[in-house]
């Protein structure tokens, strides 16, 4: 505890903790009037915020950030009011905490079923996205947790002013001091601190690029939930509606690249690339995205910049799309496997029997048919926000709602019984 940025983290972590005790039995309106004090602060202090993020929106252009993650960076008016829409959104739905379910009599009579409890205190580190802070600290507190919240470097100014709002003004609300914890500290040990808080922290989340995610498994004693990385893919099949394919990679690449729902990797079916491929990738070409391809796409479209292995096993962020002519549905769903990252997956097909194939095959925490893998995100399926897309088996997989953010305890009513 000598160490100064030990001594600040263990200090957060430990209030974080003490509040959890108390935010675990808080009633549903107590922590839904926090919950819309939360959104009415942000909408007040929409100057504040946004001059904090011109100052992290600077930093990040003299470093030389590509515009795609100055983009997930950027906050405005629109995007405030978005922040506290997802936050009212949250307040509207059933509060997880204290459902009992699966209750079944024992034939001794014994009453033997399962209630909703929270985590405890949830780590969250993360990059980018100063949106990320208010999703975590809203869905920890309405699934009754404490927060301790580490963002990165390049959004310092916008997380430390939008966790300073959120806090205070879910503690004038009712919530114990320290639900919400923001570590300011940017040098990176503070992290590593963090993830060997097993007395304090219950679970860690991590939600960012390749190299945080394997930074906090290599290094948490603190149990993980794997969540981000997202080296997506749409496939076209032989049997696509060439407009529908068109319209799905488009916004899949260019919507919003800088974000882990963004394809990276177009996979095309080889009866189908000649009629599909020239046309596609010079709307592309025309909407400022990089094309690397594989050398039959080449052969198809000159321009094209040949890919390299190094190429399938990326994650851009960016305006670049790796794109492949595969020879059918099998050495499509192969190349998923081998190089997705488990996170989302998409068909363009008119085969139904393609389709079911596509969604039992392929190994994903969401799976596409006609539809853009933009479409994977918490608030588009119905959770007002989400902490991140899991990419694992256990405990919770895909977009992560409140549900996601409890355990359960078994109870059992007797009437005097023993064993």
């Amino acid at each position: 505890m000598s160490d100064p940025i030990t001594k600040a983290v263990v200090e957060k972590a430990a209030r974080a903790r003490e509040a959890s005790r108390k935010l675990a039995y808080l009633s549903t309106d107590v922590k839904n009037r926090a919950l819309e004090a939360m959104a009415a602060a942000l909408l007040e202090n929409t100057a504040a915020i946004l001059e904090a993020n011109a100052q992290d929106i600077a930093a990040g252009e003299a470093r030389g950030l590509s515009s795609a993650l100055l983009d997930r960076l950027l906050l405005n008016e629109a995007r405030i009011r978005d922040m506290a829409d997802g936050l009212g959104v949250i307040v509207n739905l059933p509060d997880p905490v204290g459902e009992v379910f699966d209750m079944v009599t024992r034939p001794n009579g014994l009453q033997v079923g399962k209630m909703r409890v929270p985590l405890g205190v949830v780590g969250m580190i993360y990059e980018a996205r100063p949106n990320v802070t208010v999703d975590a600290a809203g869905l920890c507190l309405k699934a009754g947790n404490a927060v301790l919240l580490r963002g990165g470097t390049e959004a310092v100014h916008s997380n430390t002013a939008i966790a300073r709002i959120c806090a205070a003004a879910a503690t004038e609300a009712g919530i114990p001091e320290g639900a919400i914890e923001f570590i300011d500290i940017t040098d990176r040990a503070a992290v590593n601190v963090m993830l060997k808080l097993n007395d304090y922290l219950d679970v860690v989340i991590p939600r960012g690029g390749k190299k945080l995610k394997q930074t906090v498994i290599q290094n948490a004693t603190v149990p993980v939930i794997e969540t981000g990385m997202g080296n997506c893919h749409v496939f076209i099949d032989r049997d696509a509606d060439p407009e529908i394919a068109l319209r799905i990679v488009i916004n899949a690449k260019c919507q919003r690249p800088g974000v882990c729902n963004a394809a990276e990797t177009l996979l095309v079916d080889a009866p189908i690339a000649a009629r599909i491929l020239p046309g596609l990738l010079e709307q592309l070409r025309e909407r400022g995205v990089e094309v690397r391809g594989c050398p039959r796409t080449k052969e198809l479209v000159d321009w094209v910049i040949p890919a390299t292995e190094e190429d399938w096993d990326t994650e851009y962020l960016d305006m670049i799309i790796a794109v492949r002519v595969v020879d059918g549905f099998e050495q499509a769903v192969e190349h998923i496997y081998r190089w997705g990252t488990k996170h989302s997956e998409a068909i363009v097909t008119e085969s139904y029997t393609r389709a079911l194939r596509f969604l039992r095959e392929v190994d994903a925490a969401a799976v596409y048919v006609n539809a853009s893998t933009r479409f994977t995100d918490g608030g588009v399926f119905g959770f007002g926000a989400e902490l991140g897309i899991s990419t694992q088996k256990l405990h919770a997989r895909g977009p992560m709602g409140l549900k996601d953010l409890t355990s359960t305890k078994y109870i059992i009513f007797g009437d005097g019984h023993v064993r």
